[in-house]
């Protein structure tokens, strides 16, 4: 296997030749079948290039690959030179039938499983899916068809390694000289769509200032962003701005996509247009909403305004380096002024509650330590960290009473907040308080649990303080930089005398100090975090009181763990985006 410049793997093809008669038959069957029951004579496939798709119905990557390669099949169908042949792993008849059935290609039957595991050895599969693709002739194109498919769909045809390089250098070039109409425009559309359907050159677009508005109508935070981007949207086309923006719909199901659609002010690409996939990898899409700019040069001018959009508005247009450094001034201005009543204190809500809803004025908080802690009870995260924030609130308020914890809801209505609340021994913002939204946009909060610190005199001291508490509990607090320089000062100082590398009774590798942020100890089965002895090889941590324990281990434990890695592995493992033999 050779990856190319830019990673995606592409194999080499090989030297043997296939022959699919002796491939695909055995010698009660020269035959493939189809899922209506149909019997294909293997012969038919000569001069065809064949893919071989190893999967499976218990696979969930499979799962998800194949209704893409279905597609791009569907596509190929009619050059009438390639064809698929299913080898299932499934491990029973109904379950290879139930699959099979949303296949429009041939397989091997399930009843030859000598077949399908020949075709496993000779294609060494360790993990599926998995397509081997093979020439005309029978030799391998490529054994990485599900990356290439993934990556380039029907374009990748034929699936040579030569072809795969030739779209590889395209893409670089037109990312060297990129232009509204490289991002914009496919070999089968020039154009984008208004709200009344009407089809848009992507000429008439040329030298404006675009925003591409990649969005999701299922995430929370796309629906409240979009509302006010369509502010901003209206206020720049009444002052005559040359901008506009275009909708990347990722939807799956066409009537959100209609309803969405109709409801802005913009354009957009067509539903289901193959460039919007594209254009989420060529942009490195990583959160929803994002708002990529485009400049009237066609050349990217940002990533993602979105945030900064949403923070302040009109202001950010026309989003240049230029126009973000004055944004940053103005931020670092308000963050030098900041004060608690400043981000606390919103007209007449100048308060947070207490126990029994009692009110606690803000101007009883000023010069203290305060912890903002955003979090909801419908969130696992947070349910899971907020025992832990108990805990460590007890042992600062132990030996400091100047502090203060402030919980903002993220709950869906007020018995939940209730509920929740009614086990936090600290403040609150009452439940659907308006401050919410302003705090939430001040300290970009875009996922909950989150912890913000808020030091004596109003400032902000980190917005990272749950990590903090995770890695370090109570001993965090106040939470500044000097503090976490002591913190880390303290454990380099515990790992001095040290040795570089230890044997252990359970484990067959060496093991060397690793900083480690939380582990589960193989030894003891307890959490650990900042320092373990740790394994290069393998995924084995030991806290490192069990590591440098003098007896290292107990003879029973390492027997048993010997024993253990030396039982038979059967089945298969599902990790990530394969499921592969262990």
């Amino acid at each position: 296997m050779a990856a190319n410049d830019d990673g995606v793997d592409v194999a080499v093809a090989e030297e043997t030749t296939h022959d699919l008669q002796s491939l695909l038959s055995s010698s009660q069957r020269d035959y493939l079948v189809r899922n209506n029951g149909d019997q294909v004579k293997i012969d038919t496939l000569k001069g065809k290039k064949v893919g071989i798709y190893f999967s499976a119905s218990w696979c969930g990557p499979c799962q998800r690959f194949t209704p893409n390669l279905v597609e791009v099949y569907n596509e190929l169908l009619p050059k009438g030179d390639f064809e698929i042949v299913f080898a299932s792993a499934d491990e029973d008849d109904d379950s290879f039938d139930k699959y099979f059935s949303k296949m429009p290609w041939l397989a091997v039957p399930f009843s030859d499983s000598d077949t399908r595991r020949r075709l496993d050895g000779t294609f060494s599969v360790m993990g599926i899916p998995h397509l081997v693709i093979l020439d005309g002739n029978g030799k391998v194109l490529t054994d990485g068809g599900v990356e290439i498919i993934g990556e380039y769909e029907a374009e990748g045809y034929p699936f040579t390694p030569e072809h795969v390089k030739q779209i590889k250098e395209e893409e670089a070039a037109a990312r060297r000289d990129q232009s509204l109409r490289s991002v914009l425009v496919s070999r089968t559309r020039d154009f984008v769509i208004s709200t009344d359907g009407r089809k848009v050159p992507v000429t008439e677009l040329e030298g404006k200032i675009v925003g591409l508005y990649f969005s999701l109508p299922t995430y929370r935070e796309c629906t409240e962003f979009t509302p006010k981007l369509i502010e901003v949207y209206k206020k720049l086309k009444a002052k005559g701005e040359n901008f506009e923006i275009i909708m990347i719909p990722l939807d799956d199901k066409e009537e959100p996509f209609k309803e969405g659609l109709g409801s802005v002010p913009w354009f957009s690409l067509p539903f289901k247009d193959k460039s919007c996939k594209k254009l989420v990898q060529y942009f490195e899409l990583s959160t929803f909403p994002t708002l990529v700019i485009i400049g009237s040069d066609g050349k990217t001018l940002h990533s993602n305004v979105a945030e900064v959009v949403e923070q302040h508005g009109m202001l950010a247009y026309p989003f240049t380096p230029e126009k973000f450094a004055e944004i940053e001034k103005i931020e670092k201005e308000k963050r030098e002024a900041q004060t608690l009543e400043s981000i606390l204190v919103s007209g007449d809500l100048n308060f947070v509650i207490g126990k029994d809803g009692v009110k606690i004025p803000i101007a009883d908080l000023v010069g203290k330590n305060i912890l903002l802690y955003f979090s909801a009870h419908w969130c696992p995260p947070c349910r899971a960290f907020l025992p832990k924030l108990i805990e460590a609130y007890h042992e600062i308020k132990a030996k400091d009473d100047a502090v203060a914890v402030i919980f903002i809801s993220s709950d869906r209505d007020q018995s939940a907040f209730d509920e929740f609340f009614s086990g936090m021994p600290w403040l609150a913002l009452p439940y659907g308080d308006n401050r919410k939204g302003s705090l939430g946009r001040l300290f970009n909060v875009r996922g909950i649990p989150k912890l913000v610190a808020i030091g004596p005199t109003g400032r902000t001291v980190t917005t990272d303080a749950r990590e903090l508490i995770m890695l370090h509990g109570a001993n965090a607090y106040p939470f500044t930089e000097e503090r976490i320089k002591e913190i880390e000062a303290q454990y380099e100082e515990m790992a001095k005398g040290w040795p570089e590398k230890v044997k252990h009774a359970l484990h067959e590798h060496e093991l060397a100090p690793t900083r480690r942020r939380v582990y589960t100890c193989d030894g003891c089965d307890e959490v650990g975090n900042v320092w373990a002895f740790s394994c290069e090889k393998c995924d084995f941590d030991l806290h490192p009181k069990c590591a440098l324990e003098e007896d290292k281990g107990t003879k029973e434990g390492a027997e048993e763990a010997a024993e253990k890695e030396q039982e038979p592995k059967e089945g298969w493992i599902c990790d990530g985006e394969v499921c592969h033999k262990p």
